[in-house]
């Protein structure tokens, strides 16, 4: 032991810890956060959701309040995002779900998995707000 702590002062080799300096940032990485994030922001969507529930529940004044609020650009913007982080989680969690019964472990299906993951949720919503904006009960612009 106080061989190691004398050799602190020198430049003698020593195992590093992992960093991001020692990592280069790939779609695997990035898509891993993305589902802890997109995790993390479905219990405030969980929030906005319940409140939309309770409103309807408490009558027609609260629910136009809640509603004229979420219709709102900031409000549209936030029901967006909640419905791209929704689908990016499901997605990933189907991703998941894939490696968990052992399979699409090698780096090439890794990578398409992770690509596919963004893709499939991005899609996705755009694909269900093209809807709701394009019907007839969809948002005036």
């Amino acid at each position: 032991m106080a061989e190691a702590n004398a050799k602190r002062g020198s430049t003698a080799a020593r195992p590093l810890s992992p960093h991001l300096q020692v990592y280069s940032l790939e779609v695997n990485m990035v898509m891993s956060i993305l589902h802890r994030i997109t995790g993390a922001a479905l219990y405030v969507g969980t929030v906005l959701v319940a409140w939309v529930l309770v409103a309807a529940a408490s009558g027609p004044d609260a629910f136009a309040y809640v509603t004229g609020l979420l219709g709102t650009w900031p409000g549209l913007f936030v029901l967006f995002g909640y419905t791209w982080a929704l689908l990016h989680h499901l997605v990933g969690g189907v991703r998941h779900f894939l490696w968990d019964t052992g399979r699409g472990y090698d780096i090439a299906s890794i990578d398409l998995l992770s690509w596919a993951t963004l893709g499939v949720s991005v899609g996705l919503t755009l694909l269900i707000w093209g809807y709701v904006l394009l019907s007839a009960g969809g948002v005036d612009l």
